[in-house]
């Protein structure tokens, strides 16, 4: 088929063609899931996440729910579906011994709301409250009657204490009592691993966290409608707000450090966290906010250019507007596998076998090779996320490709995003499958790398902390190549119909020859959707700022807060992609055009010539190069011609 000729006008339409070699890695992918679905089955069955998220007693009882006896733990096994707030019997003078704590807890249904001076006052709560603050086996009206009542109550005087939202414990409302609660709570949180802290972090602020999300949501679509609706108003507008953002969340940033700092009341781990990461943020944000108005002042007489190179974008996402909602798609399915990925994750965290200890206790240890499950778990995460990405690519590449080599521009094919998604998912599977899979090869040392970094950070010298950063940026820019490169790849391979490594190597050759051409285009094209997520971040992130300055005293709140940022970007990366993938699917499809058609009348070029026009102007082509002889390009060891197939 690689010899059809295009003597007559007609559509281009992608072909199904696949090498072996994509089967090879769709065969590979498969097995792989495999693999993570042996691992999402024995997380299910060993694992208990609810200990994680609810929180659980000493004897085993996992608070608000109904529990199974444990063998040798007698006070295991209880209904705790009314009890939901784990109770410290000792919560004024807590001690933490290997990522436990020593004292005796219990689950509750409610806190003491008022401090509890004897043992009648317990009694009389218990009574009033149906809340048993001493230990179950021991009756309300043995309280002030049994001998050992103070060994099984808790310590008086009970400090008065409300719940809150970190594992649902009781938190004492003492303020000697409180800070010596908190610092161990968080001393804790500090020695376990990342995802615990960042899960602490999270559940703390749950509903401010949620809030945001939606904020971003909404700033997201805001910018979507902005370079739909293009006009040269609306980037000036863009552009005044960006600044704006950038100057009032560096100084807001730069006024909360200051104020965090000069604070006497900073005495919590927690609070110095949160100076330590308040600097950093502001560091960043200055740095970013210094380097985009230079490139603001640069590219300031190219405005017009960019309003005229979306329009064009514009115009050909309003042949297909569905293209607008394929990122939606994209991340409620992004959603549902990060939701599952990590409730496989906290089962896997909590996968343990229970062993009895002296007194009737109950303690979980760890399984062997659970970590190494974990490893492959984590893998998993890259790898898919990367793959439904890589999907999205190629349907919105897809979906440009049959509306540019249409004849008819008046008369769009029909359904183009269900040709494109029909096409992926019969043909170039394999395609997504390797393109994602390079991906996560980039990324897996560069976390591996970054792990490496801060569990030898204390004892590392300076030329080896240089070294470690260097790494990181080289991995970091060899992925944002690769990803550049990919998804000129899902394209061509969109055209032509040709396995991921033939069409690297197409892209690669065409891409070469039009360097000059296309360079400037795109790079100030992206720059513009750069300033758009920019714009998305800048005013999320200081709705976080606003929001969670007025929890200051136990909340790690800059974990959250770097979440939501990264969470912003991802989410407002996501929705105007479709305007870069489209752009870049666009110029590689007109460098094609040009390349394999001469705009005779045998071999007419496909382009429009709103397009044409606008490429003539930015690369000043003259009208003699329309006619100019080209031959084809040949694929070097395959014979294979780039032109429709």
């Amino acid at each position: 088929d690689s010899g059809d000729s295009v003597s007559e006008p007609r559509e281009w339409r992608p072909v199904i063609y696949r090498k072996s070699t994509d089967t090879l890695w769709l065969l590979l992918f498969f097995l792989f899931w495999a693999g993570l679905m042996f691992v999402a089955g024995y997380a299910v069955m060993a694992g208990a996440a609810e200990r994680l998220v609810l929180g659980y007693d000493s004897f085993g009882n996992i608070c608000g729910k109904k529990n199974t006896p444990v063998e040798g733990a007698p006070l295991s096994g209880r209904d705790m579906t009314n009890k939901k707030y784990v109770f410290f019997l000792n919560s004024c003078n807590l001690e933490m011994q290997s990522l436990k704590i020593s004292s005796l807890s219990l689950c509750v249904s409610s806190c003491p709301q008022e401090q509890l001076n004897s043992l009648e006052d317990l009694q009389s709560f218990a009574r009033n409250n149906g809340s048993c603050l001493c230990v179950y086996n021991l009756n309300i009206s043995s309280y002030t009657l049994d001998p050992k009542a103070a060994e099984l109550c808790p310590t008086l005087p009970v400090p008065p204490s409300k719940s809150f939202p970190l594992f649902n414990r009781c938190v004492p409302q003492n303020p000697e009592c409180y800070s010596r609660y908190a610092s161990v709570l968080i001393n804790m949180v500090n020695k376990m691993d990342a995802f615990h802290r960042i899960l602490s972090g999270i559940l703390a602020g749950r509903d401010t966290v949620i809030g945001l999300s939606v904020l971003a949501l909404a700033f997201s679509f805001i910018a979507v409608l902005a370079f739909r609706f293009i006009r040269t108003l609306l980037v000036h507008i863009l552009i005044t707000l960006v600044l704006f953002g950038l100057l009032f969340v560096s100084g807001i940033l730069w006024w909360l450090y200051y104020d965090y700092r000069n604070d006497p009341s900073t005495e919590l781990e927690t609070e110095k966290e949160n100076v330590k990461f308040l600097l950093g943020y502001a560091i960043f944000s200055t740095v970013v906010t210094v380097v985009l108005l230079s490139l603001i002042f640069v590219l300031r007489r190219r405005l017009q250019f960019a309003v005229q190179l979306f329009r064009i974008v514009g115009k050909i996402i309003g042949r297909i507007p569905f293209l607008l909602f394929q990122p939606l798609w994209t991340f409620l399915i992004l959603i549902m596998f990060w939701v599952f990925w990590v409730a496989i994750l906290l089962s896997l965290g909590t996968a343990g076998t229970a062993q009895t200890t002296s007194g009737g206790q109950v303690e979980y240890r760890a399984l062997s090779g659970i970590s190494y499950m974990a490893w492959y778990h984590f893998v998993g995460l890259i790898w898919t996320s990367e793959f439904i990405l890589a999907c999205q690519q190629m349907t919105i590449a897809g979906a440009v490709v049959t509306c540019y080599f249409n004849r008819n521009k008046n008369s769009p094919p029909c359904h183009p995003i269900l040709s494109s998604i029909s096409v992926l998912f019969r043909c170039h599977l394999g395609t997504a499958i390797k393109g994602s899979f390079l991906i996560t090869i980039l990324r897996i040392p560069r976390i591996v790398l970054m792990y490496l970094y801060n569990v030898l950070k204390q004892k590392e010298s300076a030329c080896a902390k240089c070294l470690f950063k260097c790494c990181f940026c080289w991995f970091w820019c060899q992925e944002i190549c690769l990803r550049c490169f990919n998804q000129h790849a899902y394209t061509t391979t969109a055209i032509n119909g040709t396995n991921f490594c033939t069409s690297a190597k197409d892209a690669a050759f065409i891409l070469a020859k039009n360097s000059a051409k296309l360079a400037s285009i795109t790079c100030f094209g992206d720059f513009i959707l750069f300033l758009g997520k920019v714009f998305v971040v800048c005013f999320t992130v200081f709705g976080g700022l606003m929001a969670f300055n007025y929890h200051r005293e136990l909340q790690a709140w800059v974990v959250p807060l770097l979440l939501i940022g990264f969470f912003a970007y991802m989410m407002s990366h996501s929705f105007l992609s479709v305007f870069e993938v489209t752009a870049d699917a666009m110029f590689l499809c007109f460098a094609i055009d040009m390349e394999t058609n001469d705009g005779s009348a045998e071999k007419p070029y496909f382009v429009d010539q709103e397009l044409l026009t606008f490429m003539s102007q930015s690369n000043k082509l003259t009208e003699g190069q329309k006619h100019r002889g080209m031959r084809p390009f040949q694929d070097n060891e395959d014979g294979i011609e780039l032109q429709p197939m």
